[in-house]
């Protein structure tokens, strides 16, 4: 075998050996199969994947180093304490952040109840503007009949008053002679 491995077969290899560790057996199944026909279409045998192991185990990955909190040069640089302040200021900038979005969100809500009753004051005047304007040409048409009414009245009446406190007239056609 070679001493090189081509990285993305052994992510494959990773991912596959993980599944067969899983508790569900339908996927540990299921993970062997796909191991099984890799392996017959790579011409691997079990030899060849344990060798595999074998040269892969000595070289395992780095690790990140873990932080000592004992070392006092580390800590007390400058560096450190300027990384430390701006810790604080970025974490008091982000709690300032916060409230400001919470009062925004509360304001919001506000707002959109305020909107919300806006919106049903003005259904509710537009409906009384509707029934208001669908009764207008009855009120209107009753206005220009009682002025018609009124006019013909007035006329009949006039009429009236003229035939009775009229006083015959005197033929006057007597004089002219």
């Amino acid at each position: 075998m070679s001493g090189s491995f081509d990285p993305k077969e052994l992510k494959v290899l990773s991912d596959i050996l993980a599944l067969v560790l899983e508790e569900q057996e339908g996927q540990a199944e299921a993970a062997l199969n796909a191991l099984r026909s890799r392996a017959k279409r790579n011409a691997m045998t079990g030899g060849a994947l344990k060798n595999l192991f074998v040269a892969i185990a000595p070289n395992p990955p780095p690790k990140a180093k873990p932080r000592s909190r004992t070392s006092k040069t580390a800590e007390s640089g400058p560096d450190a304490l300027a990384a430390r302040q701006q810790i604080v200021t970025l974490t008091n900038n982000l709690r300032q952040m916060d409230l400001e979005l919470r009062n925004s969100r509360a304001k919001l809500d506000a707002v959109r109840s305020e909107l919300f009753q806006t919106q049903q004051s003005r259904a509710e005047l537009q409906t009384r503007l509707v029934t208001r304007d669908a009764r207008k040409p009855y009120l209107s048409i009753l206005v220009w009949c009682g002025f018609a009414a009124g006019i013909l009245i007035g006329i009949a009446g006039t009429q009236f008053i003229h035939s009775i406190a009229d006083t015959p007239h005197m033929d006057r056609s007597i004089y002219l002679r």
